[in-house]
């Protein structure tokens, strides 16, 4: 008897897993509190706000653009001069080859699915084909193909860098650089490029006072857009010989490649010592005229193993999109293999035609400098503030008066210069040319400024303002 009554005393043990009156008393109050903060039903719709990465999300060139939206001439032929898309006018069509290659791979419905996301094997493969070489070396594994050049850079700006980090680009230069650090609270700092010489350079000096500990990468865009400056080989070297003392990787934007002219060459960054990690952009919208097929790609040259982490980083990206279009990917062999050297030739005849015939044609203006372009398809060209006010004014009256548009320098962070796109026709340069001759003959000290530029191009605001 004794031992029964102990027995119904005690108290039994929960079973393994069961839960306790206590947690069940405390999920009745979650799911209570859950019930009483739902919100009421809503009697009409609210607008919904953007988030804050679309709101960081700002190409500079769109603000510039909109200030320059005034009517031109109605008496004279709009000549545009801003469009960096080599398409437009028709003078740089797409070779032959590039569009035979197209509808080859639309006929024969073997690219109509989905590829790898990183790019088809054969494309990749043919991008080392042409491009890799013994003193640049890489494999199909190092190549990742991109939605255009831009995704390209996109992909390795995103791999290599954290909110809080920076990457140093270069002033004047491509706005799309700081658009696509921003809405990540990636800090783009500006280093200076000078355009006051025969050749463009990088002020070195000037970039080793802008870097820290968090600095991640440098970019380096070769031939350059907005400059048409190239880089000489002996710069290159002192450009790798910079980065490898800071140990700082390469993003490489080389989407112009070999479009050079008056007596320049182009040298890839990662053919050139010392080695450094580097990630070059490339693509074939600018060199074979087709910047709508978007289609571009990424080789991670990757020297003691720096970027292996980056790398995998670069192949989880690829995925957002699950890789490019598949049919410009199933072109991309015969278009890399088969395309004439006449061809590029003939581009680059036009482009160097074009510059020169503008520069001589502006070579006597007062209160103006041009810029000597040897690769990529623009000019810039520097304007006395003191004889014709800010570029974007500049711009504006030369829109209105003789219907010729060009892209003022505010828009590449470069105040005091303005843009020209070289792709037209030449007919089309030299009427154009000759329009702004006579503008600024015209109209000089008419629309002056107290103050000239001073900065030779490097606007330091995008700094000051982080």
């Amino acid at each position: 008897m004794q031992t029964l009554m102990s027995h119904s005393h005690s108290r039994v043990a929960p079973l393994p897993g069961a839960i306790t009156k206590e947690e069940i008393k405390n999920q009745l109050m979650v799911h209570e509190r859950r019930f009483l903060s739902k919100p009421t039903r809503k009697e009409e719709w609210t607008v919904l706000p953007q988030s804050a990465h679309s709101k960081n999300t700002v190409n500079p060139v769109r603000r510039i653009a909109d200030a320059c939206a005034v009517p031109p001439n109605p008496e004279k032929k709009v000549i545009r001069l801003h469009l960096g898309d080599p398409s437009v006018g028709g003078k740089l069509p797409p070779s032959e080859v590039a569009v035979q290659a197209m509808h080859e791979s639309v006929s024969t419905h073997m690219y109509d699915g989905y590829g790898p996301a990183v790019g088809a094997l054969a494309a990749r493969q043919a991008i080392v084909d042409r491009y890799s070489s013994s003193d640049n070396v890489f494999t199909a594994d190092d190549v990742v193909l991109a939605s255009g050049c831009s995704h390209a850079l996109q992909m390795a700006i995103e791999a290599v860098a954290n909110a809080g980090d920076n990457i140093l680009v270069p002033h004047p230069g491509f706005p799309l650089y700081s658009t696509l650090c921003r809405p990540h609270n990636i800090v783009d700092k500006p280093y200076k490029i000078d355009m006051t010489g025969e050749d463009v350079k990088i002020d070195l000096s000037y970039m080793a006072t802008i870097i820290d500990e968090n600095t991640r990468a440098i970019i380096v865009n070769n031939p350059g857009n907005p400059t048409g400056g190239v880089f000489t080989k002996e710069h290159l070297k002192e450009i790798l010989e910079f980065a490898n003392k800071y140990k700082l990787i390469i993003i490489a934007d080389e989407i112009y490649g070999d479009l050079v002219y008056n007596g320049a060459t182009f040298y890839p960054m990662a053919s050139l010592s010392p080695k450094v990690p580097i990630i070059t952009c490339d693509g074939i919208a600018k060199r074979w005229m087709v910047p709508g097929w978007r289609l571009g790609w990424l080789i991670i040259h990757n020297h003691f193993g720096v970027l292996n982490e980056v790398k995998q980083g670069i192949v989880a990206l690829s995925q957002k999109i699950v890789g490019p279009c598949s049919l410009v990917q199933g072109a991309l062999p015969k278009i890399l293999r088969e395309t004439p050297e006449e061809y590029f030739v003939y581009t680059r005849n036009v482009i160097e035609t074009n510059a020169n015939i503008v520069g001589n044609i502006l070579a006597d203006v007062p209160g103006m400098r041009v810029v000597k372009p040897k690769g990529a398809m623009y000019m810039m060209v520097n304007i006395s503030r003191s004889a014709y006010g800010n570029d974007v004014n500049f711009c504006q009256n030369l829109i209105q008066e003789e219907s010729v548009f060009c892209l003022p320098g505010q828009a590449f962070s470069a105040p005091g210069y303005f843009r020209v796109v070289l792709t037209s026709s030449t007919d089309d340069m030299e009427e154009a040319a000759t329009r702004i001759r006579d503008f600024c003959f015209r109209n000089i000290n008419q629309f002056s400024d107290s103050e000239d530029s001073s900065d030779e191009g490097l606007d330091l605001s995008a700094m000051e303002s982080d």
